[in-house]
């Protein structure tokens, strides 16, 4: 599989061929990866009150006998309206779900692999709007005719930021921030050569 090189107009130059290393690989790694990154991102603030902890019902609401209903000790009882949640959620519960390092490159490895067998991977010189405008960004997402796309900049600078960050098609990253969730996510990925090098580089 191979990369498809862009000139400095986004334009089809040549191709870049993918390490062996990127194929072949299970795609189990990328399953296991993104379950652990959307685990790490649960907001986990889902939180229930137990029979204990619901104020009130300090009181027996009747007597024990001679009524003729059912006997009750605690208006505060889970089988009450009002009353405690059993089993409820509680924002102290742990999802967190290790991935080793190893598995975290494989996964991205895949994805981009992935990409390049649809012809969605895209590697060029530089990314940069230097006007600092959405639309010089958004004439550099038109001319890859593609639905939607992931930039990955080496280090992002404010003008491309900026140009970038209301465009709803597009996500601007910089190369640390690359990651098997964002390249699975988006239907075409561009990168900076450098940052390519990278990952190449740590392939090897």
């Amino acid at each position: 599989m191979s990369a498809i090189v862009l000139n400095n107009k986004f334009e089809k130059d040549s191709e870049l061929a993918l390490p062996e290393s990127f194929s072949g690989i299970n795609p189990h790694n990328l399953y296991l990866y993104v379950k652990s990154y959307q685990a790490g991102i649960r907001a986990n603030t889902a939180s229930t009150k137990t029979r204990a902890e619901v104020s009130g019902g300090g009181k027996k609401p009747w007597a024990q006998k001679g009524r003729g209903g059912a006997r009750a000790g605690s208006t505060r009882s889970p089988v009450w309206v009002g009353g405690g949640q059993v089993f409820g959620p509680k924002s102290n519960r742990n999802y967190d779900l290790k991935v080793n390092k190893k598995q975290k490159r494989v996964a991205l490895e895949f994805a981009l692999n992935e990409l390049s067998e649809a012809g969605k991977l895209f590697i060029v010189d530089n990314i940069e709007v230097a006007s600092g405008k959405t639309k010089d960004a958004n004439a550099i997402f038109k001319a890859l005719n593609v639905r939607d796309a992931l930039f990955v900049k080496e280090i992002i600078d404010e003008k491309t930021f900026m140009a970038f960050r209301n465009l709803q098609t597009c996500y601007l990253v910089e190369g640390n921030e690359l990651n098997a969730f964002l390249a699975a996510t988006y239907r075409s990925v561009v990168m900076e050569k450098a940052v390519f090098e990278q990952i190449v580089g740590g392939a090897k």
